[in-house]
């Protein structure tokens, strides 16, 4: 309607890790105290070896990719999050995708340790991307360890 305020954003980082799952929770939670909305962003890109093995395609990644996504905001958050959350799969490198879409962003929200990371990092490497470049504030969510 005119004259409404839009919804503050909170985009968070979807990659499927426990650290990402967590992160999206938080996100959530974050969302239900202030009245914002979250964009769930994962990230995918196509390998280089897409070439070794000509009949995964381009798209079998995207796929892939959205399958992954469902999956996690699924598994995070339920049927009923409770929040409006909006799904998007963005064709890049994890950190430049992220940073990209938190451009409009109020708060962006990342996992502390990615699919992939080394053990006894103490900041992921796109977390660390995101905390250095970010054009808003970013929130680093670890999950607990045991």
């Amino acid at each position: 309607m005119p004259g409404e305020a839009a919804r503050p954003v909170i985009v968070a980082g979807v990659d499927g890790s426990g650290d990402s799952m967590e992160a999206l929770r938080w996100a959530a939670r974050q969302a239900r105290l202030t009245g914002a909305e979250v964009h769930a962003v994962t990230a995918w890109q196509v390998p280089w070896r897409i070439y070794l093995v000509p009949s995964y395609t381009e798209s079998d990644y995207e796929r892939d990719a959205a399958d992954t996504q469902n999956k996690a905001v699924l598994d995070a958050l339920g049927t009923d999050p409770g929040v409006p959350v909006i799904t998007r799969l963005v064709q890049n490198r994890p950190a430049l995708a992220l940073t990209g879409e938190a451009a409009h962003a109020d708060l962006l929200v990342v996992g502390g340790h990615g699919r992939g990371e080394l053990p006894g990092m103490h900041l992921g490497s796109v977390a660390s991307y995101c905390v250095h470049h970010a054009p808003c504030p970013v929130t680093v969510v670890c999950q607990a360890r045991r």
